[in-house]
Formats: structure tokens, C-alpha cells, sequence
């Protein structure tokens, strides 16, 4: 049977979170930067790896197959404790940069940027692939025929069309990243969900410091989710 009376005694009070909204702006900037230097090596990886598979080489085409099927096949905090932990127990660490500033240049922080990164790139190249493969082939043909080579081909026809079409995509892994990011939490990286252990640690309040970032969370992915909408309209005018 249910205790009522326990639920009776619990208090919300929110006046207590107004000293800490500075600390949860400061978690919420690094979720930001964090979510974006992701999805920026992401899409770098994934562009490299959708090219590897598009290759002509055996070895690329099986580099590249390995690479997406075992980051998508293993949970994101697994590789994010391999990376922290893991591969440094065989000499393979990120070093810190003590130039970037506490949060920013930690050896957590930029490690986690390392491995959500190439988790991102996995995903990634699967939409970039799927955008490649819309462009109707003759477009190689029609390059080639105006003397262009294979690589200049699909850098100006091939991959501006194709980018145009995972463009959505992209902002959705963006939006995926910021609610994923908050993993990083469980390492210690001072994340935007990370500040609920500082609050409560505290203030000794647990629901206040949730719903407050439930509500962040919520509005950054609203507002990028209203920016995505914004942009396909723009790009179905365009067309």
C-alpha cells in the first residue's frame, strides 16, 4: 500500500533554485558547445566514411563497414568508458589542454567530444550515404563529360545536391546529440544534466533541479526543432 503521507511531506520550493540559474546557464552553454563540436566531427567523419565506401578499394569498403556497424552496434556509454578508460590502460589518451580553460580543456571534456564525435559519424554517414545515393548518377556522367575529375565531380555536383538533402538530418542528429550529450554527465563533465548533482548536493533538493532542466532541454529542442522547420520550408522554396 501506498504511503500518502510521504507524499504530503515533500515540499517543492523553487525560490531556492534562483542563485543557481548562473550554474545551470554555465551546464547549459556546455551542452551547447559540446553537442556541436560533436555533430562538426561527426559530419566530418561521416562525410570520410561514405567516401571510403563509395571507393573502389576493398580494404576502404570494409574499414568503413566495420567502423558504422560497431558504433552502431554498441551503446554510447560503452565507448565513452573505453575511451576514458579503456584505451588508456594501453597508452591511448586524450591529453588535456589547459588553454581552453577547466571545462572546456579537461582531458573528460574533450575526450567526450572525441567519442560521442565518431559515434555521431557512424549515423552520419549512413544520411550522407542515403543523399549520395538520391543524386541521379548521370550527374557523374555530366561531370566527367565537362573534363572534371572524379574527386572535383562529386565536390561541386555530387556533394553540394546531396547536402541539401540530409541537411534536415543533420539538424535532427543535432537535436539527438543535445538530449544524448547528457550522458557525458556520468563522467563528470559539467554538462547542463550535471548540475543537478550540484545543486542537490547543496540545497538538498532532488525534483526542483530535474524539472529545471527539463524545461531547458525542452526549449532547446524546441527552438531548434522550429529553426529545422524554417529551413525545409526555405529549401522547398528555393526548389
Amino acid at each position: 500500500m501506498l504511503d500518502f503521507s510521504l507524499v504530503s511531506a515533500v515540499v517543492i520550493d523553487f525560490s531556492k533554485m534562483t542563485k543557481w540559474i548562473p550554474t545551470f546557464i554555465d551546464g547549459t552553454i556546455v551542452t551547447i558547445v559540446l553537442s556541436l563540436l560533436t555533430v562538426v566531427i561527426g559530419c566530418i567523419l561521416g562525410l570520410i566514411a561514405t567516401l571510403m565506401k563509395r571507393s573502389n578499394s576493398k580494404i576502404l569498403n570494409f574499414v568503413a563497414a566495420a567502423y558504422t556497424q560497431v558504433i552502431r552496434g554498441t551503446p554510447i556509454l560503452l565507448q565513452l568508458y573505453i575511451w576514458l578508460y579503456g584505451f588508456t590502460l594501453i597508452g591511448i589518451a586524450i591529453p588535456a589542454m589547459p588553454f581552453l580553460g577547466p571545462t572546456y580543456g579537461s582531458r573528460v571534456f574533450l575526450t567526450a567530444v572525441v567519442a560521442l564525435g565518431i559515434n555521431s559519424g557512424a549515423y552520419i554517414c549512413e544520411l550522407l550515404r542515403g543523399g549520395l545515393d538520391s543524386v541521379d548518377k548521370g550527374q557523374m556522367e555530366a561531370g566527367r563529360s565537362l573534363g572534371l575529375t572524379s574527386t572535383q565531380t562529386m565536390r561541386y555536383i555530387i556533394i553540394p545536391q546531396a547536402v541539401k538533402v540530409v541537411l534536415p538530418g543533420l539538424c535532427n542528429e543535432f537535436i539527438m546529440m543535445i538530449k544524448e550529450s547528457s550522458i557525458v554527465s556520468v563522467v563528470g563533465v559539467f554538462d547542463v544534466m550535471y548540475t543537478s548533482n550540484i545543486v542537490k548536493a547543496s540545497t538538498y533538493s532532488v525534483f526542483e533541479p530535474l524539472i529545471i532542466i527539463a524545461v531547458i532541454y525542452f526549449v532547446l529542442t524546441s527552438v531548434l526543432t522550429a529553426a529545422i522547420g524554417v529551413i525545409e520550408r526555405k529549401m522547398n522554396t528555393d526548389a
